[in-house]
């Protein structure tokens, strides 16, 4: 489904950000446009940052799942910094996938926003769970029964035959060598 992204560009605070971008809101079934201006309010302005393919797949199911059963579902709209000084920001993915979102903020580089579901999409998102999600039902491993104390690991190589004490240190055997 292709959603659109809204920024909103508000005065910065500080003498060293002279704007604060954030996404504030998701435009569902939008048509490809690039930074179109929406609304204005005072200093504040809104835009059409970008549109992009909102893709579900039936192996994340328990993420939309878990997504969904938030207190207010979400998507997640990546963003990474780009060259343009008049539009800073570069909207590289929107998912609804909150796994997803957690791997790309580990990294650092992108910035990852929230932005609430529309009524519209929270009902497709549903629908696609209930029609693949697929249970997995927990089974908890079992130990071995086997004696692990019997072998003693890390003293070499068990084919090779060592008449020696395994645990000298090799300046010792060199001091015994030269008596």
């Amino acid at each position: 489904m292709p959603v659109g992204v809204v920024l909103r560009r508000t005065p910065g605070v500080t003498r060293w950000a002279p704007f604060a971008w954030t996404a504030s809101g998701i435009l569902t079934g939008a048509p490809e446009v690039s930074w179109r201006e929406l609304r204005r309010e005072g200093d504040a302005v809104e835009y059409h940052a970008a549109t992009h393919v909102l893709e579900l797949h039936g192996a994340e199911t328990e993420a939309y799942l878990h997504g969904l059963s938030s207190q207010v579902p979400c998507v997640y709209v990546v963003m990474r910094e780009s060259e343009c000084s008049d539009f800073p920001l570069e909207v590289l993915l929107v998912t609804a996938s909150p796994y997803e979102a957690q791997d790309y903020t580990d990294s650092g580089e992108e910035l990852v926003e929230k932005v609430p579901m529309p009524a519209g999409l929270i009902a497709w998102v549903r629908d696609f769970v209930e029609k693949y999600h697929q249970e997995e039902v927990f089974v908890k491993r079992k130990r071995d029964r086997k004696r692990i104390d019997e072998k003693e690991d890390g003293i070499g190589d068990g084919r090779i035959s060592q008449l020696g004490d395994v645990y000298r240190s090799p300046t010792s055997a060199r001091k015994e060598r030269l008596q």
